[in-house]
């Protein structure tokens, strides 16, 4: 009797802590992240992934253009999800003051400063991934937040949300879709 009560004592604790993992895993859990960075002023938002910023800590500040890391947005002539993606991130940045965090490459090849974007502590990266505004699109070296990225993507794709709407989904990468239809 006392080895059987032993055994559901010890089965309770195992699905409690079996519960708690799966929690974690589709609530993504994980470690409070303190970004470090610099503050900027959002001037204008130029895309769903590129944004120009005024340097706050500067004496005379300069527009910087900004390429969010980690994400491809639809391309503004990938109608309706390159609008509306750039309306998005507007939405939450145009004109605020936010924190840039750089990974291990600090500019792109086109000068753009490669940052993550955080705003009163949201990755608005990830944020805009996990409403479906864009695709989590790693380069290396720049992969601080890669399963991040990758898990709100899969939340993304599996409600349904945004560019993976399936009532009208994205059908082509921004990539694809710059190939097949290049600027002038």
């Amino acid at each position: 009797m006392q080895i059987k009560s032993y055994l559901s004592g010890w089965l309770w604790w195992l699905r409690l802590l079996i519960g708690i993992g799966c929690c974690c895993l589709l609530l993504g859990c994980q470690a409070a992240i303190v970004p470090q960075g610099t503050r900027v002023q959002v001037a204008q938002v130029v895309s769903g992934q590129t944004l120009e910023v005024l340097d706050l800590s500067q004496s005379a500040p300069q527009t910087e253009r900004v390429r969010l890391l980690g994400i491809e947005a639809p391309d503004l002539a990938q109608a309706p999800w390159g609008a509306l993606a750039k309306t998005r991130l507007a939405e939450l940045v145009a004109g605020q003051t936010v924190l840039l965090e750089s990974d291990v490459e600090a500019q792109d090849d086109y000068a753009r400063r490669l940052a993550y974007i955080w705003q009163n502590g949201t990755l608005l990266n990830e944020q805009l991934v996990a409403e479906g505004q864009a695709l989590a699109k790693s380069r290396s070296p720049n992969t601080k937040y890669e399963q991040r990225l990758a898990h709100a993507q899969e939340k993304a794709r599996l409600l349904g949300l945004g560019i993976w709407n399936p009532s009208n989904p994205m059908r082509q990468t921004p990539g694809e879709f710059r190939q097949q239809h290049p600027s002038p």
